[in-house]
């Protein structure tokens, strides 16, 4: 029987950071042939010679200069035919963490320019990006509540109530913050620094850090790290 498959594979990667108590997304601005410019989540083909995972490193640091600290693999898009006009694409999505105040962003190869956007003012994306965003923003919030990925958007020093703040904006709700800090201390993944926040206003706060080394060695002796009742 003859092989008549004509299907591309693209990735696109949807890169969220923090900053000023909002939680953004990394955008890019193209043209796609003779039609108007538009926003889009970074991505683009796999080349015959990578992997998905380098695709996506490839493309993010082409479009938007960005390096990856924490990424992971979200879904694959290709059930609607005509998501791309062009050809029959399917795109494998990744979402990623990044601290949003050490980066240095700018546009390269197809992308004409690059933006960070709040999450409630997303326009009006190309293709099916929008609904690859939504889902990657649900898949935020639930794996918040079980895996500290929440530092990944923090610098590696940070006070405590920008660890709160966060928890706020993206699950959207108030939480306890007196029995958020006593659970997330009670875990001992979090080192209090002799460093103090630079922002001089009343009592000097002492800064945290997150310690990756005793989480993992936590994990290998089944703990379990569930804030749900935030």
């Amino acid at each position: 029987m003859e092989n008549l498959q004509n299907i591309r594979v693209a990735v696109d990667a949807i890169v969220f950071g923090y900053k000023n108590n909002s939680l953004y997304v990394l955008l890019i601005e193209q043209q796609f042939g003779s039609s108007e410019k538009y926003w889009a989540l970074p991505g683009g083909l796999v080349q015959d010679s990578e992997s998905l995972n380098d695709a996506v490193i490839r493309e993010l640091h082409e479009e938007t200069n960005v390096q990856l600290t924490f990424m992971e693999q979200l879904f694959t898009f290709g059930d609607d035919l005509n998501r791309d006009s062009r050809n029959r694409v399917i795109s494998v999505a990744y979402y990623a963490l990044v601290d949003a105040s050490n980066l240095d962003i700018k546009a390269s190869t197809d992308a004409e320019r690059v933006q960070w956007f709040k999450i409630d003012e997303i326009p009006a994306l190309a293709f099916d990006h929008n609904l690859i965003l939504q889902k990657a923003i649900t898949r935020l919030k639930a794996k918040l509540t079980y895996e500290p990925i929440g530092f990944d958007l923090l610098p590696e020093e940070f006070l405590f109530s920008d660890l709160e703040n966060l928890y706020c904006t993206i699950l959207e709700k108030e939480i306890d913050r007196r029995n958020f800090r006593k659970k997330i201390l009670s875990f001992g993944i979090l080192e209090q620094t002799d460093h103090f926040s630079p922002i001089k206003s009343g009592r000097p706060a002492k800064l945290f850090k997150f310690n990756k080394l005793k989480y993992n060695e936590l994990l290998q002796k089944g703990f379990n790290f569930e804030i749900k009742s935030a």
